[in-house]
């Protein structure tokens, strides 16, 4: 399949498991969970989504295993709604850029706070 085909069937799957995920599953470990992309093999029998959620150290775990769970119901709602040659499997991952993001930014205001209290050199 071409990059182009891929990448408006990982727009497909990620809007409709949004919606999914709003709508139809009612796991409260799954409430806060916001998909931030979806990767499609070139055959579309794999679908990578990468997910992240609101909480603690704690809540990774909780919505990995609770997304594992519905993993079955959501692909086959998605084989309902979309139409493509092949409904993919999904695996879910644990999107930790957001975490990387964050913890550059409080590198980056230390640095800026450490510069900011030295004396100017001459």
């Amino acid at each position: 399949m071409g990059k182009k085909y891929r990448g408006r069937a990982a727009d497909l799957i990620q809007t409709h498991l949004t919606d999914l995920l709003q709508t139809q599953v009612n796991d409260p470990r799954l409430s806060m969970v916001t998909i931030t992309g979806v990767e499609v093999t070139p055959d579309t029998r794999r679908a990578d989504v990468y997910i992240t959620a609101l909480g603690g150290p704690d809540t990774k775990e909780e919505v990995l295993a609770g997304l594992q769970s519905a993993a079955g119901f959501l692909r086959r709602e998605l084989g309902h709604r979309i139409r493509l040659r092949n409904t993919p499997e999904l695996i879910f991952h644990w999107d930790e850029s957001f975490e990387r993001g964050e913890r550059i930014d409080l590198l980056l205001e230390q640095i800026k706070d450490d510069l900011a209290g030295e004396p100017e050199a001459e």
